[in-house]
């Protein structure tokens, strides 16, 4: 009997993913995972908060064995410094790490399908977004509506943006062609409201031979 057991993944497997700014090659990377006690959490909700992920990830730490989640790191807009779904757990050892990665990993957290991988360590800045807007690069280019990471993804909220400038540019001209004031008309005509208040002064009317101001000046450079 041909045995299978090659072919099931083991659930505490860290993936293939290499961060594009570490400077490590892949052989020495993977010697940094099988120490490493961090763990790199995605998919969050923006409104998870601290409190709720270091209550989960507790379940897999052992205190008795000198463990437990040593710290946790939000991950923020690099722009508003608010959460934007990711974080860094950091646990005491790397067992508790694998535990994590194992029974939590593809959890829900806040009605969330969390993501859990084992990571080389934090280091000050990675805390931030890398998108252009200064969030996740995921949340740039998503076109879906999903109210736990900011609604529509940034790009498709600048589209938005700019068509409701550009709506809103129309209106005002929309206004100023129908508008009860003074406005330009095509031809550069302009119409006055009879609605003006105070006394108004009726325009003499010139002559053929009559010249403007314009015309005199004109007329007296030639």
């Amino acid at each position: 009997m041909q045995t299978r057991s090659h072919v099931v993944v083991p659930l505490d497997r860290p993936s293939n993913y290499k961060d594009s700014q570490s400077r490590l090659d892949r052989t020495a990377h993977d010697e940094a995972l099988e120490k490493s006690s961090t763990l790199y959490v995605g998919n969050l909700s923006f409104y998870t908060t601290e409190e709720q992920i270091y209550e989960l990830f507790s379940k897999c730490a052992s205190p008795a064995e000198g463990g437990g989640v040593k710290r946790i790191i939000m991950g923020l807009d690099r722009n508003t410094r608010t959460p934007c779904g990711f974080c860094f757990v950091e646990f005491y050892t790397h067992d508790e790490a694998l535990a994590s990665l194992k029974y939590v990993s593809g959890t829900k957290l806040d009605e969330r399908v969390v993501r859990c991988d084992l990571d080389l360590g934090y280091k000050e800045g990675r805390q931030f977004g890398r998108g252009k807007s200064g969030g996740q690069v995921r949340d740039e280019h998503r076109q879906d509506y999903d109210a736990g990471r900011g609604g529509w993804g940034a790009q498709a909220q600048r589209i938005a943006a700019e068509e409701e400038r550009r709506r809103e540019r129309e209106e005002v001209y929309a206004d100023a062609r129908e508008g009860p004031d003074a406005v330009a008309g095509g031809g550069g005509d302009w119409k006055q409201s009879e609605s003006m208040t105070g006394p108004q002064k009726r325009a003499r009317p010139q002559d053929s031979d009559s010249e403007s101001d314009d015309d005199r000046y004109t007329r007296q450079r030639s």
